[in-house]
């Protein structure tokens, strides 16, 4: 999709919502890490080799990029669209692998992520400034930017859960940016209006070339929650899994989105 077709399709934010769904969601994060023992730190997730202890710094990493980025001369233009952002953070993995290795390794992680989200609150700007910023994919409103910051937050929170057996709160515009913003990627990464995606409550989109539905019910329709819809788009789950689970349904000839997923690898 040309960059003037993606941005004709993207969805607008509230900027005073979503700064307050990071603060918010970092709370919650802050308040599980809290209470974790050195054992729980030393746990393995689901992501390759890192622990619990590399987890907290990346959540840290995450939030700490927004200062560090506005502690920055700001960038002439844009370069990168908030739809272009899921697609171009897989080739910079192994960069913030090593990144978030190396902030893990002799710091506390609780300390990390509480200086982090200090100094996020600290430095923002005021709300609707046409600030820009220099981000690991390239030049970006921090308008969009920090909805990054959400996805960010909401994933790495469901990671933590899994690892350490807590019950995390979810900020329901954290939950929401993620969910809209993930099934706003699948319609770009699967251009079409054959099939509708439902997440209820937060979105909805339609995908996947062929007859487009205009009224009455759609032909193939797929439906999920926003939580098991985003372990899709990001690779934490498979469509077969959940499936088989019902936590997914599908209908309609074209409504297997197996081969689209994930979306965020």
């Amino acid at each position: 999709m040309s960059p003037a077709a993606r941005k004709s399709r993207s969805r607008q934010y509230d900027e005073k919502k979503t700064r307050a769904a990071i603060l918010a969601q970092c709370a919650h994060v802050r308040a599980a890490v809290s209470g974790l023992t050195a054992d729980q730190f030393a746990r393995p997730t689901r992501l390759g080799d890192w622990t619990v202890r590399e987890l907290v710094a990346h959540l840290a990493m995450a939030v700490g990029s927004v200062p560090r980025a506005l502690a920055l001369p700001a960038p002439p233009q844009v370069t990168t669209d908030l739809l272009d952002w899921p697609f171009a953070t897989a080739p910079l993995a192994p960069g913030i692998a090593a990144d978030t290795h190396a902030l893990a390794s002799g710091n506390d992680p609780a300390e990390l992520l509480a200086r982090a989200a200090e100094e996020f609150e600290r430095s923002l700007p005021p709300e609707g400034t046409e600030r820009l910023v220099a981000a690991r994919p390239g030049a970006m409103r921090l308008a969009d930017y920090l909805v990054t910051r959400c996805v960010e937050l909401v994933v790495h929170t469901d990671d933590l859960a899994a690892a350490t057996g807590a019950e995390i709160p979810y900020d329901r515009q954290a939950l929401a940016a993620t969910t809209r913003l993930l099934a706003d990627a699948l319609a770009v990464k699967v251009p079409g209006g054959s099939v509708e995606v439902r997440v209820p409550p937060f979105a909805v989109v339609q995908c996947v070339e062929g007859p487009r539905h205009t009224r009455g019910t759609p032909p193939n329709v797929v439906e999920t929650d926003p939580l098991t819809w985003i372990r899709l788009a990001t690779g934490r789950t498979t469509w077969d899994a959940e499936l088989a689970a019902a936590t997914v349904s599908a209908s309609g000839d074209r409504a297997d989105l197996s081969g689209h997923l994930p979306i965020m690898a």
